[in-house]
């Protein structure tokens, strides 16, 4: 069979090969326009901004960090102070290996597995062109070292830096407080354009309260690179604004005495200028450095002082709730004057005991045997437990809650510092709102010798005799005498300028102020002891606190009782009673008696102060 013969259709192959030369001139033509619209997008409609992009490629801007104000004490100590040290820091975007460079540096240096860890942890809070540091503080060994191998490691730098330190260290590490690393959730709440370049932020304290004031405005400056990203030339810059230096009415030597005078106790002592209000010492002990939360402290370290059974970490001044004891007998004497119209000639009989009518529980005064018939005077000056049962029982508890507040009890103080607690002095609404159970004629009675549920802080009961000092004037504390800086500043604690008591009546000022005379200056005083060498008057009151309940067939004096478990001291104070110029409260914990530990250490402070200022 023969095969078929196919003949060539030339027609057919010029059309195909004609068809397919115009698809690709409408493709070329088509890319064409696509280009020269690409080109005119370029140049007329996204001119400025590729102009922008490339200029950035080309300048990059750098924050500058500004210096951190200062704190100076009411003499001009630097209580906190800035220092240059050199830091080794990495910009994340110039390491071609992030890994390999933290285990050349770690061998090279003697790296810690936390510094590292808050390294990476601070890394992924900033952006990649960002100096992130790594070491905040290089000795000169360790810059020498680093600097032979310096070209080996693309992206590090050594950065000079100002970093905080704290001179006077425990002594004010509780008021001035200190600055740490800012943390994660911390920079979501701050503005990123004013913390750009900071890696430091107050963490209690001053530091804290006035973060704002003391921080400044961030600059920043703009700097020419060539294409390996390093700086040619600095094309412009806007200088930061330093932050303020704040000048506090503390005065660091009292705080020592403070501190040294406390001794083997831990406590807390609070000192007021009466008339304006100024603190001129907050101590609590134990206290511990500031220095080592800088750079950011080992868990270790950490973990010793949060376990600790003293408690160093925790602010007693400002924080420490205690039952207030005897020291609220001045301010009850007050409400029986003047909410009773209490005869302070009046007296009554102290068998030892005091009993409700138709009740066999007896309220047991501190002397066993009894104090006899007292009055007023004599019921504030020896301390009359029975006394003031009466006097509470006559007021019931919500009265005295009214007026107990007027001095500041069950409220804060409204000082320049964050962490303030309330405190409490009850009411039968308190309880059955917070403990859903009915208020107890009993409890009225141990509330009027502020026992039970009454609670203060020794800021709160050194503002209270301020206020009895000033006789019923306002006292509102502050840390912060000024701010200095060239530059306008808003004080974030304004004073509020309220009168929560108003006047005292001069008769009823005079009968309680001399009973506290008389604590200190009577044969009789529970605090005549500290007496000996004074050449001013002291008006004062001591407290014991009872830190847990005696059975009715106990006695105290006579049980075997552990330290933990001893009474607190009190000791409130103003002096010079006649012209007062400093007031006082001093707690040391399970110190016993007030007259005999806390008034010691108040008289040391009065000694240094008006000496000095006679």
């Amino acid at each position: 069979m023969s095969r078929p013969f196919i003949f060539r259709d030339n027609f057919q192959e010029n059309r195909l090969f004609l068809n397919r030369i115009v698809i690709s001139i409408i493709c070329m033509a088509l890319a064409t326009l696509a280009l020269v619209l690409r080109l005119i997008y370029l140049q007329v409609v996204g001119h400025d901004l590729y102009t922008s992009l490339s200029r950035d490629n080309q300048v990059k801007i750098s924050p500058l960090a500004p210096p951190r104000g200062l704190i100076f004490d009411r003499n001009g100590e630097v209580l906190a102070d800035n220092i240059a040290t050199y830091s080794l820091e990495i910009i994340p975007e110039q390491v071609p290996d992030m890994n390999a460079t933290l285990d050349k540096l770690k061998a090279l240096l003697s790296l810690s597995d936390d510094e590292i860890a808050r390294f990476q942890a601070q890394r992924s809070q900033r952006r990649s062109f960002e100096s992130v540091p790594l070491r905040l503080e290089l000795s000169e060994e360790e810059m020498a070292r680093f600097a032979v191998k310096m070209p080996y490691f693309p992206g590090v730098e050594i950065h000079t830096r100002l970093i905080r330190t704290y001179p006077y260290g425990y002594l004010t590490a509780h008021v001035v407080g200190y600055v740490g690393r800012i943390g994660e959730g911390e920079l979501q709440s701050l503005d990123p354009g004013q913390y750009r370049g900071v890696y430091h932020i107050g963490k209690s304290g001053i530091e804290k309260s006035y973060e704002t004031v003391l921080h400044g405005r961030t600059g920043h400056e703009e700097y020419e690179t060539n294409v390996q990203g390093r700086a040619i030339r600095v094309l412009g810059a806007m200088e930061p604004w330093p932050g303020a230096d704040l000048y506090l009415s503390l005065d660091v030597r009292l705080q020592k005495i403070a501190l040294d005078a406390l001794g083997e106790y831990t406590g807390a002592v609070a000192a007021i200028e009466p008339v304006t209000g100024k603190v001129l010492a907050l101590a609590s002990k134990p206290s511990f450095d500031p220095n080592p939360f800088i750079h950011g402290i080992d868990k270790d370290s950490y973990e010793a002082l949060q376990g600790h059974p003293d408690r160093p970490l925790y602010d007693r001044a400002l924080r420490g709730l205690y039952p207030p004891g005897s020291t609220v007998k001045p301010f009850m004497a007050l409400a029986g004057l003047t909410l009773l119209e209490l005869n302070p000639a009046r007296r009554i009989y102290c068998p030892g005991y005091y009993r409700l009518p138709i009740a066999e529980h007896k309220y047991r005064d501190w002397r066993k045997g009894g104090h006899g018939a007292v009055d007023l005077s004599s019921a504030v000056t020896q301390s009359c437990d029975v006394y003031f049962y009466d006097l509470a029982h006559r007021l019931g508890i919500d009265r005295m809650q009214e007026y107990m507040g007027k001095f500041g009890f069950g409220r804060r103080t409204g000082i320049d510092l964050n962490g303030e607690k309330a405190g409490l002095f009850p009411s039968q609404d308190w309880k059955r709102r917070k403990r859903k159970a009915k208020w107890f004629a009993g409890e009225t009675l141990i509330a009027g010798i502020g026992q039970g549920y009454v609670q203060a802080t020794p800021l709160q009961l050194a503002r209270a005799v301020a206020i009895l000092a000033n006789r019923g004037g306002n006292v509102e504390p502050r840390l912060v005498d000024s701010v200095k800086a060239p530059y306008e500043v808003d004080n974030p604690y304004p004073r509020q300028g309220d009168e929560p008591l108003g006047s005292l009546d001069p008769r009823h000022w005079h009968t309680v102020v001399d009973a506290m005379i008389d604590v200190v200056h009577s044969p009789r005083g529970t605090a005549k002891g500290i007496t000996p060498g004074l050449r001013y008057r002291i008006a004062g009151k001591t407290g014991t606190a009872q830190v847990f309940t005696v059975g009715q067939d106990q006695d105290y004096k006579k049980m075997k009782v552990k330290k933990s478990m001893r009474d607190h001291a009190w000791f409130i104070a103003f002096a010079p009673a006649d012209d007062p110029r400093i007031a006082i409260a001093v707690i040391a914990e399970h110190g016993g008696h007030g007259g005999s530990v806390a008034a010691p250490i108040a008289r040391a402070i009065m000694d240094k102060y008006l000496q000095e200022r006679p």
